[in-house]
């Protein structure tokens, strides 16, 4: 019998129009820092250097934040709601006939196949900002109070995963509260964050209510202790978000901080095995494991440990690592080397530590960063595999014999963001929700976001919910709460005053 393979079906690139650099969006236009510098974002399945962007440095920063000041006082925020509203509508159709553009950016920059950037990442910016523009006029009606008000100017910081979602989840719920923000992405996925900022000038967003300063830490670190700042969101790192919360300790700047997981995900000896191994395979090598939220921690019942196992391995087999533009590849290319050394640092102590690596025949391209689909059997809880995020596509396995122990087993983490659970019954699947210390947990499923269900964790995952009316909380203030610059007044040409 002839074995049949996938001819290649590679997405074209072009769709996008690159340019060679790519300046600061400052108050409604593209500028060179003015005392900044610039830095190269490359292709991480080719190491392609593809362009050149500026690095805000902090004068940039105040100018940013000094703009987005005045766009809150003069414009924004005593703009109708209802026009508002209007706004997001538009850049959410812009964002959907655009599309395609940036699906192939996204996959350009961060390394993730088209077919998660085209088939989710795109469609949900679309949706939260479809979402959030419905609630712009409805914000007494959230709960937060009969007369809500926006904050002011919010600083905002996302990661390097999901570069386009993560600036939707935040400046959709921002802009809809009435808020004004400066938006830092990652320095090594910026180009999707410039595209969107090229949508709001084509929806004719009044200048300096968005702005985009890119760059590395040195340009967040500048951002979100910035005196002018009413609010600071960040989506990271547990340790990077650590350190933002003793920066803001003692200041009136309100702060939301959705940061690291090591994911449980559970599955009982009468969860239908098939379906549960396609959660499985999604919980963990989406997006190459590079999800906050990735169920990185197996917990199967003993009972069925071998079965599950089996059948796991068999589909891992048949997943395609390569090329993120083709549109049959199922694991895409590590977004850095920094994070490929992290994968590859933590999947050698798991084999020290005494835990079975497994890992199917897989070709791995010469150039790029890449890494195959793992898993560890052996794994005990004392195993930095089983305790530190590694963010990658590494699974560890471990089993349980009763529900009281899977409890114990996925409650021992100092993270608290998310959980699965797969079984039949319904009794039990709410059993394990009321014990499961996680911010959202998912039953007979994992991985399913939606811009009306809120998100967020626990203990060492942070604090503050986005997605949903729950979203919108951290943006308003209540209708006696004094509002406007916490530390300093800023002046028109973005200087700071005490």
């Amino acid at each position: 019998m002839t074995d049949w393979d996938y001819a290649p079906a590679p997405e074209s690139r072009d769709v996008v129009r690159l340019r060679s650099s790519y300046g600061l969006f400052i108050d409604g236009r593209f500028s060179e820092p003015v005392d900044g510098s610039s830095f190269k974002t490359v292709n991480p399945a080719s190491e392609e250097v593809l362009a050149e962007v500026a690095e805000a440095g902090p004068g940039d920063v105040d100018r940013a934040v000094a703009a987005a000041r005045r766009a809150h006082t003069d414009v924004w925020g005593p703009m109708r709601p209802a026009e508002r509203a209007k706004y997001l509508y538009r850049v959410a159709r812009l964002v959907q006939e655009r599309s395609r553009e940036l699906a192939v950016l996204e996959s350009l920059d961060n390394g993730k196949p088209i077919r998660e950037s085209r088939d989710v990442d795109v469609p949900l910016v679309a949706a939260h900002f479809f979402h959030y523009a419905g609630w712009a006029d409805k914000l007494q009606h959230a709960g937060f109070g009969p007369d809500p008000r926006p904050l002011g100017v919010a600083g905002q910081v996302i990661p390097w995963n999901f570069p386009l979602l993560m600036a939707a989840w935040k400046l959709a719920p921002a802009l809809a509260a009435g808020n004004t923000c400066v938006l830092k992405p990652a320095e090594t996925t910026p180009l999707t964050a410039l595209l969107l900022a090229e949508i709001l000038q084509q929806a004719d967003l009044p200048p300096g209510v968005v702005n985009v300063v890119t760059g590395a830490g040195g340009t967040g670190r500048a951002l979100v202790s910035h005196d002018g700042l009413d609010k600071v969101a960040f989506t990271g790192s547990t340790e990077v978000g650590k350190e933002i919360a003793r920066t803001l300790a003692g200041t009136r700047t309100r702060l939301t901080l959705e940061l690291g997981g090591k994911a449980a995900n559970v599955v009982f000896d009468d969860a239908p095995i098939d379906q549960a191994v396609e959660g499985i395979v999604n919980g963990i090598f989406f997006n190459q494991g590079h999800v906050c939220c990735a169920g990185s921690r197996l917990l199967v019942q003993e009972s069925v440990a071998e079965p599950v196992l089996d059948s796991l391995k068999r589909r891992l087999a048949t997943l395609r690592l390569g090329d993120p533009l083709d549109k049959n590849t199922d694991i895409g290319a590590i977004n850095s080397s920094v994070q490929l050394d992290r994968i590859r640092e933590l999947a050698a102590a798991g084999d020290a530590e005494g835990a079975q690596r497994w890992q199917p025949a897989c070709q791995l391209p010469d150039r790029g960063y890449w890494f195959p689909p793992t898993l560890f059997t052996g794994v005990s809880q004392s195993h930095r595999i089983a305790r530190e995020e590694i963010f990658g596509p590494v699974l560890s396995v471990l089993t349980f014999r009763t529900p009281a122990e899977a409890v114990e087993k996925a409650n021992n983490t100092p993270y608290g963001l998310s959980a699965g659970v797969w079984t039949e019954k319904g009794s039990r699947i709410l059993w394990m929700a009321q014990r499961l210390r996680a911010g959202v947990v998912w039953a007979n499923t994992f991985n399913r976001f939606d811009p009306a269900s809120p998100f967020g964790g626990y203990k060492e995952s942070g604090f503050g919910r986005e997605g949903g009316r729950h979203g919108l909380e951290a943006y308003l203030a209540e209708g006696n709460e004094t509002l406007g610059p916490p530390k300093a007044e800023l002046s028109g040409d973005g200087a700071r005053h005490g």
